[in-house]
């Protein structure tokens, strides 16, 4: 297999998949916002093709000639005759200015109306949006605008996560600009045509954050009816908040994957700070700060990894890579915390690693390989 391009790799690093065309085509609209200048351009083409003729016929002048005499005479420039005219052609040229003068003046009317109502620039806008959209691979779907989605989008753009966030509120420009949403659709979330217009079927999932709980039933709702259709392998990933244990065990009941209860984070957050101030800052510095020293991620064994059925101390990832494995979830969801050298690692395996990003980045593609790394051969 030949090894990817740099345009490749390029695509794969800003998740742009290789399909460029929106799924919702917006040249309808925007040709409907384009009929009123039919009537204009007509008008200037049979004022370009009256003043042509006249000239060829009253004076004699040649095709290109009459044809220059009559752009700057339809136009007023005024640059003067190309060749002598005749008293006949002298009125023709006058009556062709006051023409020229109308059908301008008309046609500058019909532009400024037009722009006017702002559907054209607005169509214009979105189109361009969308085929930037249609770009992208593995992003998140985000419904609806609040704190928790600008706090979200922050986190996302540190992490260089793609997303897309979907929002009815007609300032929604306006609101994306000032929280620098990259992507962003003005339309009711839980409609086809936003799942559509946000690319779904190749994001990696949804985050509903609405305060109404109607409003995330119907998200997720929307999402597992579309996802049906698709006849999607994998599954979206979808998450969604809530502000009672009710409510969380309905949104679960119903497709989500995870709740997030605001109230209940807090809470916790709040205690352990309380409890262990000391180890919260040390998380805080470690974890949660872009600019930590360490990280912790979860990282997927594939099924052709040559770590396959092997046990935690074959790997030999801390002496590679110099992180460790504090815990390990097996394919029917079971977790494992720091478990033991000899622990099976299993096909559909999580593990829970800690250490320095590019520590975790090493292992990521250490876990990968299908063959035994050449780096085990010296440990």
């Amino acid at each position: 297999m030949a090894a990817p391009s740099f345009g490749q790799k390029l695509k794969k690093f800003l998740h742009w998949s290789e399909k460029t065309t929106p799924e919702v085509n917006l040249n309808t609209e925007l040709y409907q916002q384009l009929r009123p200048f039919r009537v204009p351009l007509i008008s200037i083409v049979l004022a370009m093709m009256f003043g042509t003729l006249g000239y060829i016929f009253i004076d004699g002048m040649s095709l290109s000639d009459a044809i220059y005499q009559t752009g700057i005479t339809f136009t007023t420039v005024g640059f003067g005759e190309i060749a002598p005219i005749s008293e006949l052609g002298r009125l023709f040229t006058v009556t062709l200015i006051i023409v020229g003068f109308g059908v301008f003046s008309f046609s500058i009317g019909v532009l400024v109306q037009v722009i006017n109502k702002g559907d054209l620039i607005r169509i214009i806008k979105e189109r361009s949006m969308l085929y930037r959209i249609a770009r992208l691979k593995n992003h998140f779907v985000i419904c609806y605008h609040n704190e928790f989605t600008v706090q979200l989008a922050k986190q996302f753009r540190e992490n260089h996560i793609p997303f897309v966030v979907i929002d009815p509120d007609e300032n929604l420009a306006q609101i994306a600009q000032d929280n620098k949403y990259p992507y962003y659709i003005q339309a009711e979330p839980h409609t086809q045509i936003a799942l559509l217009k946000s690319h779904f079927s190749s994001a990696r999932g949804m985050i509903t954050l609405s305060e109404n709980i109607a409003d995330n039933i119907a998200q997720i709702a929307s999402a597992r009816l579309y996802e049906k259709e698709l006849g999607r392998r994998r599954q979206y990933f979808i998450m969604a908040n809530a502000d009672n244990e009710v409510d969380t065990e309905k949104l679960k009941k119903l497709g989500a994957d995870a709740v997030v209860s605001p109230t209940k984070l807090v809470a916790q957050r709040l205690s352990a700070m309380s409890l262990r101030p000391d180890m919260e800052n040390m998380i805080e510095t470690f974890l949660y700060k872009k600019t930590g020293a360490i990280d912790m991620e979860e990282i997927t064994v594939p099924d052709h990894s040559w770590m396959r059925f092997k046990k935690i101390k074959e790997a030999h990832l801390r002496d590679i890579t110099n992180v460790s494995i504090v815990g390990i979830r097996d394919s029917k969801g079971k977790f494992i915390p720091m478990p033991k050298g000899h622990t099976l690692i299993g096909t559909g395996s999580k593990l829970l690693v800690i250490g320095t990003g590019e520590g975790i980045h090493a292992t990521k593609r250490i876990v990968r390989k299908k063959e035994k790394p050449e780096e085990l051969k010296y440990v």
